[in-house]
């Protein structure tokens, strides 16, 4: 009623308040892990609000080692594919996400903070070790939507790798793939400006032929 009112409150902003990038610990080389702080809790999105006041600090682990797969299912072209994102396969990735929720508690539990006497709801302070905290971090996570990789660029000697450096499909004249799908790896953060960037590289060569 408010927004419709007066356009203001909650429904005028969007979910995430606050971005941060940050290591999930000291010796990673750079940033690794990627902040979206909501102004509200909930078990999952779809779900309704929690009813007490809380805020929800979502991590993304921004160079994850897993990797799942998109498959056909059918020759029938309105058949959904079998997608598996495969989400914490690695060992790599579950340390991570462990070393995450630390960070996650270290800055809550800092001075500015303090007034607000923050409890966690989620995964819960009795949990420490490596393997409850991945294991906890499995069952409440889910994608932030920035898949990659489904198309990778690379050498012709890759027999994973769908196009070539100019964005070609190996072995089908006329077609190229300018997406994110490209992407041999993701990037170190969101991947919409990357995805521009493709964009505006792949308009160039088609324009000139090559």
């Amino acid at each position: 009623l408010e927004y419709a009112l007066k356009r203001s409150g909650p429904m005028s902003m969007a979910p995430s308040q606050l971005g941060a990038f940050t290591r999930s610990d000291p010796a990673q080389p750079w940033p690794n892990i990627e902040y979206h702080v909501q102004p509200l809790s909930l078990d999952a999105f779809g779900e309704p609000l929690h009813s007490f006041p809380a805020f929800t600090a979502s991590v993304c682990n921004l160079n994850p080692t897993s990797r799942g797969h998109v498959r056909i299912t059918s020759a029938q072209v309105d058949a959904a594919p079998a997608i598996a994102p495969n989400y914490l396969s690695t060992p790599e990735d579950r340390q991570v996400a462990a070393d995450s929720l630390r960070v996650t508690r270290r800055i809550v539990a800092q001075p500015a903070l303090a007034k607000y006497q923050p409890q966690e709801h989620k995964p819960g302070v009795q949990f420490h070790s490596d393997d409850e905290l991945a294991r906890l971090a499995g069952d409440i996570a889910s994608t932030i939507f920035h898949p990659v990789g489904t198309t990778k660029m690379g050498a012709a000697s890759d027999p994973m790798a769908v196009v070539d450096s100019h964005l070609r499909v190996r072995g089908v004249a006329g077609l190229r793939v300018v997406d994110a799908g490209v992407m041999p790896t993701i990037t170190s953060g969101n991947t919409n400006s990357p995805t521009l960037m493709i964009a505006e590289k792949a308009a160039r060569w088609i324009r000139a032929g090559v």
